[in-house]
């Protein structure tokens, strides 16, 4: 059972250290994405990469499109991984999406978990009275029709914006790259579970000290969402970061490890 969940996810671990710091990659990305930012932690922590089912070099013959219908199915995967492993106090590091597929991981099972870091976390995307989430849901909807007539073309025009750093175009290439290497299938049902999930409710019942870390600008997760997040976390620190974009660990990686270690020796 831990070979095929190894397997399943791709799973790899590095570090000298006792306690797991598990980094989970946003959408259409994979554990590559880490690689600014994980490895200057493993003289500290035991680092665990993953692949979420249906990105990178995970088994995609898994993917199953009922189960990952909402955020909880990929959640179950976190806590399969934490039970393959016998891994507890687990600091759960994400991205984007993976931010509240964290949170659901430890709401469902808080002793596997010590802390989360939310690295550009939103709980909703569309804009709900005095929610701002970014996006009217007439966005979210032509978004989701653009990327399910035309995927190819959807990531050419996403990934800059995603990425958000004019100043580095290597990235919104990479990102277009990891995009493409998606089955279109899998990437389709994946952005639209993403973009229509509204995990406010959540927020309140994470036990969990959690950082949230907010680029400015970010045109994903704004400011207001990142700040909407951290008041609505029972006991949360927020970092702002001068830094444009929605990807800091790629973009100003220096920055998110300072946040990120700051946090971590408070």
């Amino acid at each position: 059972m831990n070979r095929d969940i190894i397997k399943r996810n791709n799973i790899h671990r590095f570090g000298s250290g006792s306690q797991t710091m598990m980094f989970a990659h946003g959408y259409g990305c994979d554990q590559n994405m880490w690689r600014f930012v994980a490895p200057r932690f493993e003289k500290d922590f035991k680092i665990l990469l993953f692949d979420h089912v249906g990105s990178g070099q995970s088994d995609e013959s898994a993917y199953d499109f009922e189960k990952y219908n909402s955020l909880q199915g990929y959640a179950n995967d976190i806590i399969e991984i934490c039970e393959a492993l016998e891994l507890k106090e687990v600091i759960f590091v994400g991205h984007s999406v993976s931010c509240m597929i964290g949170l659901l991981a430890a709401k469902a099972r808080p002793e596997l978990f010590s802390k989360l870091i939310m690295i550009g976390p939103s709980p909703g995307y569309i804009n709900d009275g005095e929610y701002f989430g970014g996006f009217s849901a007439e966005d979210i909807e032509n978004l989701i029709s653009t990327l399910e007539s035309n995927y190819l073309g959807w990531s050419e025009h996403i990934a800059p914006v995603i990425v958000g750093d004019a100043d580095q175009p290597e990235f919104s290439k990479e990102l277009e790259n990891s995009f493409c290497r998606m089955n279109p299938a899998i990437g389709k049902h994946f952005a639209k579970v993403t973009f229509t999930s509204d995990n406010r409710a959540d927020l309140p019942d994470i036990p969990h000290p959690v950082l949230v870390v907010q680029s400015h600008p970010d045109a994903i997760a704004p400011v207001e969402t990142g700040k909407y997040v951290a008041e609505h976390i029972p006991k949360c620190t927020y970092v702002e970061l001068n830094s444009a974009g929605h990807c800091p660990h790629l973009t100003a990686p220096d920055k998110t490890i300072t946040a990120m270690a700051n946090y971590l020796n408070e």
